[in-house]
């Protein structure tokens, strides 16, 4: 692993205190003011985004685990869970791009901001899932089967 590569595979280990931050305001909001609970919710929206964003940091010839290995290696499994992804992250972004420009005031206005910014972290997620796909695909890589 290069230098940069390992750098920037150490950055993505911020992806661990932005997620624990987020559950943490979840919990509060639950714990104690529930009339700001949407509040509280498109802040840990824009942190789990930026939580996502420093996990496509990661080295992308690597799997982390047996399950992520056996979708990455099939051609079939892995271009689905990619359609899967894809379409779950662009209906985010779709959801909050038409909350923020709702002319009243509603619970889609409230975590609208929240949702572009997990629906762009999520856009980063699927590029790197595209790249593991393509590293560990079997009929493409016939190395990786271990």
């Amino acid at each position: 692993m290069s230098q940069t590569t390992l750098l920037f595979h150490r950055i993505s280990y911020l992806q661990y205190p932005c997620m624990i931050a987020a559950n943490i305001i979840i919990l509060y909001s639950l714990l104690t003011d529930l009339q700001s609970l949407f509040y509280f919710f498109n802040q840990a929206l824009v942190l789990m985004g930026l939580g996502i964003s420093f996990s496509t940091l990661q080295d992308t010839t690597t799997t982390q685990n047996e399950s992520s290995k056996r979708i990455w290696q099939d051609p079939v499994k892995g271009k689905r869970f990619i359609t899967a992804s894809t379409t779950v992250t662009f209906l985010i972004i779709f959801i909050g791009i038409i909350g923020l420009f709702l002319p009243f005031e509603s619970v889609f206005k409230q975590i609208s901001i929240g949702l572009i910014a997990l629906g762009i972290g999520l856009i980063g997620m699927v590029k790197a899932m595209i790249e593991m796909f393509e590293n560990h695909r079997l009929d493409k890589n016939p190395k990786h089967a271990d």
